[in-house]
């Protein structure tokens, strides 16, 4: 079965009261589905902005996209989860991750620890989210999406999740703390080894992917040399043809969606603050569908 697309995109940028608002329901007027905030140290807290999203507007979902597990205690964020849950009239949906960029653990003063470790701080949230009654407010306990690539967390994923998040990424070199872009091959890899955890399963997970890169543009080559200036172990080939990136005119860019959807089954996607207003025109062309 073939799910429709829906949108999200994720808030990064602090803004006080009025204008976090006026932004939110900027994204609501552009046909955004579901408005996301991060859980890295220098932007907004993610539940109280969620909140605040959902009293400015009327139609979009909000969720968190997604908390660093490690920050947080599974009961406190459980608290944190009923309580938005709630003020949000069912609205939300939670995401979670297992944090990758070391210099936020290591100024939050948080044990980096390792990849082992992190996955099971974040089976332990999954399981505490799980015991949560049905929350006042909503149907029933929120939605989660769960992101990651590694085997672990798509076998948790494949196991607890409404929503699989693929970064489209990977951890770059260790201390680093950034991420390098999946090929198209690499990402393929991802995608059946979640859906053999995943076979069992009656109904498949909504299939997430969030865009690192978007660019309305009828010279693509100019819009590659950032990524390529800060990634020159990459071509401009393998820039253009990342899952990551849609690069091209409002027809190609969504001629490629269509073409993700076909082969990877993405059809829930998310794009960073900075280009809500550059993908709308494709967010416009591309519902219903």
């Amino acid at each position: 079965m073939t799910r429709p697309f829906r949108f999200g995109v994720t808030m990064t940028t602090p803004a006080r009261g009025d204008a976090w608002r006026a932004k939110c329901r900027r994204a609501e007027e552009l046909g955004y589905d579901v408005i996301l905030v991060p859980d890295h140290l220098d932007t907004p807290s993610p539940f109280p902005a969620l909140v605040a999203a959902a009293q400015a507007t009327t139609r979009p979902r909000v969720g968190t996209f997604v908390p660093n597990c490690a920050f947080w205690n599974p009961v406190l964020l459980a608290r944190e989860v009923t309580t938005a849950a709630a003020l949000t009239d069912g609205r939300l949906d939670v995401g979670l991750g297992t944090g990758y960029v070391r210099e936020e653990f290591d100024r939050a003063g948080v044990a980096w620890g390792t990849p082992g470790s992190r996955v099971d701080h974040l089976v332990r949230v999954v399981e505490e989210l799980e015991r949560l009654p049905d929350t006042p407010g909503a149907d029933s306990r929120p939605p989660l999406l769960i992101g990651g690539n590694g085997d672990r967390v798509l076998r948790l994923a494949a196991g607890h999740a409404d929503i699989v998040a693929f970064t489209g990424a990977r951890p770059g070199p260790e201390g680093t703390g950034g991420l390098v872009p999946l090929t198209a091959d690499e990402l393929d890899g991802r995608l059946a080894a979640y859906r053999k955890f995943a076979g069992a399963r009656a109904e498949t997970a909504e299939l997430n992917l969030l865009l690192q890169l978007v660019a309305v543009t009828d010279d693509p080559s100019a819009a590659a040399r950032p990524w390529l200036a800060r990634m020159p172990e990459l071509t401009e080939r393998e820039v253009l043809d990342s899952p990551l990136v849609v690069i091209g005119t409002q027809e190609q860019i969504t001629e490629r969606l269509l073409a993700s959807r076909e082969r990877y089954g993405f059809s829930y996607i998310t794009v960073l603050e900075p280009y809500l207003e550059a993908l709308a025109p494709v967010v416009r062309a591309l519902r219903g569908r």
